[in-house]
């Protein structure tokens, strides 16, 4: 035992035909210093674990603090081990944690590709706007404030609520699933708990009168992607998603039966959608200009597979149309329009659409205006209505 001194510390040397030796500080409970034959001095702590066993828990290079510092070092760490805590154990633990860009690359996106529908969209929300803003940091280094600077910045670009909260949704998935399923240590809070999503008014309904409609199909017809206009009369015919367009395969479609299975659909589970003389027409003319080339209905004549994005195609129609606020869901909306006002039941509009729950369809329940007025009219035509006099 040796009271360390600054010049013992500087001077002590490893004895001859030994590698390493250890000498105990006579003031500071449990701190030694090992002193190696290649000149290397180090200061330890040793404490017992739980089980009694010595265990030495590196403090520093002794050339790099003074005895005090190192006495100062070696009693805060003894009372953090007397607690439960174990620095070494923290900082391995640290250094199994993956930056955001890893965790994407290695867990979340093999994970997802194997069940997720919304999968191209996650890696889209990913490359454009979270990986940008998140991938070089570790994710114990995430905060919440992090994240709403990034909600932030996609509210002064000028994105849509519904745009924004995807980014804040998929963030908090990630998370709680690098927190509960992989359990990566290090990760006992969700940077994403905190962060209110935004108002959201999912009643936007937009329905086109016929003479839009007629603008719209022009502006389609003399786009520059000749595979548009197929696209857009197949959802303005079925009311089907885009995606299911898209996806569209042959082998879905029964001839004989003029039934279009989708597999797979919003709700998980499959769906028919009959169909009509106009789509029978439709898909005769794919299949003559197909020729066996694709198993897509609708896919990239270059490629043979389905367009990821159309917008830029779409945007550029509907514009020229004089409708920029049309979205392609909104041809949807249509469908189940002329459905209601074609006195159809909710409940075929409800299987027509595909929807798995009653209450989804019912924001369809409702006539046009140009009907509620005609409604309304006739009740003028009642006896006597029309005779009375109007005050001055």
């Amino acid at each position: 035992m040796q009271n360390f001194t600054e010049h013992f510390t500087k001077t002590v040397s490893c004895p001859k035909g030994m590698k390493k030796k250890l000498f105990t500080d006579g003031k500071m409970r449990g701190l030694v210093l090992e002193v190696r034959d290649t000149g290397g001095k180090t200061y330890y702590l040793r404490q017992p674990d739980e089980r009694g066993n010595q265990k030495l828990h590196k403090i520093a290079r002794a050339e790099d603090i003074a005895v005090a510092d190192a006495r100062k070092l070696a009693e805060g760490l003894r009372r953090m081990l007397i607690m439960g805590e174990d620095p070494k154990a923290q900082k391995e633990a640290k250094k199994n944690v993956p930056t955001f860009q890893a965790f994407t690359d290695e867990k979340y996106l093999p994970f997802i590709d194997t069940y997720k529908k919304s999968a191209k969209t996650d890696v889209s929300l990913l490359k454009n706007h979270l990986l940008p803003a998140l991938g070089r940091k570790y994710l114990d280094e995430i905060t919440t404030d992090d994240i709403e600077k990034l909600v932030k910045r996609r509210i002064d670009s000028g994105a849509a609520p519904a745009s924004v909260n995807r980014l804040t949704i998929l963030a908090r998935y990630m998370f709680n699933l690098a927190k509960t399923k992989w359990k990566i240590q290090g990760i006992t809070e969700n940077p994403t708990s905190a962060v209110n999503l935004l108002p959201v008014d999912n009643k936007r309904e937009r329905y086109l009168s016929d003479d839009e409609t007629v603008r719209l199909c022009d502006a389609v017809n003399r786009n520059q992607n000749k595979e548009l206009r197929h696209i857009v009369a197949a959802l303005i015919l079925t009311g089907a998603r885009r995606s299911e367009v898209l996806d569209a395969t042959w082998n879905e479609i029964d001839f004989e039966r003029r039934s279009w299975r989708i597999t797979r659909t919003k709700g998980g589970t499959g769906r028919h959608i009959p169909i009509n003389d106009q789509l029978m027409t439709l898909l005769r003319h794919m299949q003559k200009r197909n020729t066996g080339k694709s198993r897509y209905i609708f896919g990239n004549p270059k490629s043979g597979k389905p367009y990821v994005s159309v917008f830029h195609s779409w945007n550029t129609a509907r514009t020229r149309a004089g409708l920029p606020d049309v979205r392609m869901h909104d041809l949807r909306h249509n469908f189940a329009s002329l459905l209601i006002n074609s006195r159809r039941s909710i409940y075929e509009v409800k299987e027509l659409l595909g929807h798995t729950q009653i209450k989804t369809t019912m924001r369809y329940a409702h006539l046009s205006n140009e009907t509620l007025l005609d409604a309304s009219n006739a009740t003028a035509r009642l006896d006597g209505i029309l005779g009375l006099e109007l005050a001055t």
